[in-house]
């Protein structure tokens, strides 16, 4: 999400684009959704967007209304290095997702291989989505 409101054309900005035309649909929990408020809206991430606050969390909710929603029944954690990753690591392990889509590959292993999840950036998944 970072990603995409950074740079709107680039690989992550695409995904974005598809959710909201409903082409994917993401896996979402609540407390991802409030991650994904937050980091969004720091002032850093807001300068180089250009978006307002409000902006920026109007295209998290939009994300989120075609999104999958996933209840966390439990905590993985500790699993990773970063507790913002948990967020995104404890969606995917609960709505049993095959994949995560980040920049950030390498915070995620070994733990998302020894719960069968592939790690790949937004540039290899969009290269599959287009079948290349």
């Amino acid at each position: 999400m970072v990603a995409a409101l950074r740079s709107p054309d680039g690989a992550s900005g695409l995904h974005v684009q598809a959710v909201l035309s409903g082409k994917l649909r993401p896996l979402i929990s609540v407390p991802l959704v409030l991650e994904y408020e937050s980091v969004l809206t720091r002032p850093e991430h807001l300068a180089v967007s250009g978006f307002t606050a409000n902006e920026a969390v109007s295209i998290v909710r939009a994300f989120c209304k075609m999104g999958e929603p996933v209840h966390l029944a439990f905590r993985l954690r500790p699993q990773l290095r970063d507790p913002g990753d948990e967020f995104v690591f404890e969606t995917a392990f609960h709505g049993r997702a095959d994949v995560i889509v980040t920049f950030n590959t390498k915070d995620f292993h070994p733990a998302a291989e020894a719960f069968g999840i592939e790690i790949i950036s937004p540039g290899e998944s969009w290269r599959r989505i287009r079948g290349l």
